[in-house]
Parts: structure tokens; sequence; C-alpha cells
């Protein structure tokens, strides 16, 4: 009984499949992903973003494009009422579109962001380095996301 009942339950997860491994017509995420071109970015969390989303990848023949549209912000969050320093916010969003690039078609589109704290203590070096590491951070961070995102699309498009 234990045996059928352990059986059935096993049955269950022949629908999980890893994320990276190799699909039953024998392609990967792995290569889709290598296929796969991020524009130009024109802002330095851009350019963090699409460092992160082609880290790794080896450059293979461009099948997919995807476009981005990045947006910064630096938010006041709190101050100190000794104007010794401040708590200020790094806000950095996307919009993500991935082009088929044989069709021109899109195949799926979203929004994605990321959001790191920071304080300043009215020390120029600190303050622009703490800046510098919460952009660091968030564009890390929305990077790995849309590259999930991304490879999971791909993942489930194989079928």
């Amino acid at each position: 009984m234990i045996v059928v009942l352990s059986l059935c339950v096993l049955s269950g997860c022949s629908g999980f499949k890893p994320l990276y491994g190799t699909a039953p017509g024998g392609g990967s995420v792995a290569v889709d992903m290598s296929s796969l071109t991020v524009e130009e970015q024109h802002t330095r969390g851009g350019q963090i973003i699409r460092n992160e989303l082609l880290d790794g990848v080896t450059p293979g023949q461009a099948r997919f494009s995807l476009k981005l549209d990045v947006t910064e912000r630096l938010i006041d969050v709190a101050s100190l009422s000794s104007s010794l320093g401040s708590r200020r916010r790094y806000a950095l969003s996307a919009h993500y579109e991935l082009i088929d690039l044989a069709s021109s078609k899109s195949l799926t589109k979203g929004d994605s962001f990321s959001n790191v704290e920071f304080d300043t203590v009215n020390v120029p070096v600190s303050d622009l380095q703490a800046a510098d590491d919460a952009m660091l951070r968030a564009g890390k961070e929305l990077g790995g996301d849309l590259r999930l995102r991304i490879a999971t699309f791909l993942s489930a498009s194989k079928g």
C-alpha cells in the first residue's frame, strides 16, 4: 500500500524539469540565452543591467533581441535633524520586450524594478561610494531578475 502511494506521489513530479536542463528535442535554455542580444544602454544603471544579462553567456548567433527602457530615480527617504546624514533610495526600473529577430514579433514583455537604500553622511567621497554601490546592487538585482524571467519564458516556450 505504501509503495503504491509513493509511486503515485512520485509520478506527480514527472512534469518537473530543470530550468537549464536539456529539452526533449535537444535544445536548452542556455543555448537560447546565448542567442540573446541586448540593446546598448545610455545610462549607468542600464549598462549594469545589460552587463548582468550578458555576464557568463557565450555569444552565439543572434535569434532574440531584448529592448530595455530603464528609469533611474534617487529618492530622499529620511534625514537626521542634526543634518549629519540622510537615508536615500536608489530606484531602478525597467520595461523589457523580447523580440524574435526572424519574425520581428514581440514574444514577451513586462516590467521589473529594484529599490536599494543607502546612507549619506555628508562626506563627499563616502556619499558617492554609497550611491555607486547602491546603483551596482540594484542593477545586478534587476539584471538577475530579468535573466530569470527570460530564461523561464524560453524554457516554457520549448514545451
